[in-house]
């Protein structure tokens, strides 16, 4: 369970953001990413890495408010910072001692889907069963018509 419910967390964080249309998905995952690279602050664990950690997302995340391909690097270092508490034994929520593996479990799931352009998965869904190209007896390509 410790390596399966970080991954449906990161999937459900998926599946709700494809709700919001574009471009409100795009910057509403940039701030959320900024939000996420400022959560160690109070740990001061690295002492003053945490500011230059938060002022790296926070860039990121800035450049992010136009481009997915920023988010998804700014999930990316957020991983890496969570395996470096993890490892320090600095968890991000300091009663729960493998919550900061857990995010660095979820945060990738995240940062593939941005990487891929965030895209919406009820619409990636339907564009699978919109008109497929099938063989047709005689051998020749035909569309099918869609299912509209």
């Amino acid at each position: 369970m410790l390596i399966v419910a970080p991954i449906l967390i990161g999937i459900a964080y998926v599946i709700v953001m494809s709700l919001f249309r574009e471009p409100v998905r795009r910057r509403f995952n940039a701030i959320m990413v900024a939000g996420a690279g400022a959560a160690y602050l109070s740990s001061g664990s690295f002492g003053p890495w945490e500011f230059v950690f938060t002022a790296v997302v926070t860039y990121c995340a800035y450049r992010g408010l136009d481009s997915y391909m920023w988010i998804g690097i700014a999930w990316l270092l957020h991983t890496a910072w969570d395996v470096l508490h993890f490892l320090r034994g600095a968890p991000i929520i300091p009663f729960l001692s493998h919550s900061s593996l857990g995010c660095a479990i979820c945060d990738p799931v995240i940062a593939v889907w941005c990487l891929g352009g965030g895209p919406s998965l009820p619409d990636l869904v339907r564009s699978w069963f919109a008109r497929r190209p099938s063989r047709h007896p005689n051998g020749l390509d035909r569309t099918l018509p869609s299912a509209e």
